[in-house]
């Protein structure tokens, strides 16, 4: 079992999208488990505070560090007592390196992750410097706060815990999974509105859509992000179709060629 703790000064923000779909059957089936806590409950004043003004002056509030330590360390405790030997502390925020599918797997290996939701301008210094192991952003753009990126890693992880999706094959033919976006998918009718699905995925030939789905895949990564073909594994076949299909659309290849 994966376990999840998420420290949030809003924890019913949680409550529809762990409680919904795959997520969802990932905990009914004993695959994850996920604790949301709220930090406030860790503050020691009759208000519950979590904030405070900065040092030296400046707009907004910063989230204070004691109640963020004792949340931390309990849920650690909480963790161990339960037979969970290592964890990871990830605090959410935009100066942390890049969330991607890449470091999805690399999460998906672990067995604990504790999450912590930053809030207004962010947490005092000394809760990076004493208790994070990792800092993870989901993007260059501006946020509320860390609970919409904690809910993007949880979603993302799980999907990766064997066992959670119906089909073993589903998690890496999609988009991201080889560093490629994933080929056109259609169903039924085979025609809709003057437009009809390709040939080929209605030959019953599977090593024929198997070629066409990567080139489709190939192509349509050349178009819309043709960065990420710089960390993709591309064969000798992969490489020979770029070149033409580059040549055919006048799309520059974001590699050398040698």
């Amino acid at each position: 079992m994966m376990r999840f703790d998420v420290l949030t000064i809003f924890p019913g923000m949680f409550v529809g999208p762990f409680g919904e779909t795959i997520i969802k059957r990932a905990q009914e089936k004993g695959l994850v488990a996920i604790n949301v806590h709220d930090i406030r409950d860790y503050a020691t004043d009759k208000h519950r505070t979590t904030d405070d003004y900065p040092f030296g002056g400046g707009a907004g509030m910063v989230m204070k560090p004691e109640p963020i330590f004792s949340a931390v360390r309990a849920v650690l405790a909480q963790a161990r007592s339960e037979g969970f030997a290592t964890s990871e502390v990830i605090l959410l925020t935009p100066t942390g390196r890049v969330f991607d599918h890449c470091v999805a797997k690399e999460l998906a290996q672990r067995e604990h992750l504790a999450l912590i939701c930053g809030r207004y301008e962010g947490v005092d210094e000394r809760v990076r410097e004493l208790l994070v192991t990792d800092e993870i952003s989901v993007g260059d753009y501006v946020l509320s706060g860390g609970e919409i990126p904690a809910m993007v890693i949880v979603d993302a992880v799980t999907r990766l815990v064997p066992g959670v999706l119906g089909a073993a094959e589903s998690a890496e033919e999609e988009s991201f999974a080889e560093g490629l976006l994933e080929y056109p998918q259609y169903t039924r009718p085979a025609e809709f509105e003057g437009l009809r699905v390709p040939d080929v995925l209605l030959s019953g030939n599977h090593a024929a859509i198997a070629r066409w789905r990567r080139e489709q895949s190939l192509l349509r990564t050349l178009r819309r992000r043709p960065g990420l073909l710089l960390r993709a594994h591309l064969t000798q076949d992969d490489l020979k179709f770029l070149r033409r299909a580059a040549e055919e659309e006048g799309i520059p290849l974001p590699f050398e060629e040698e």
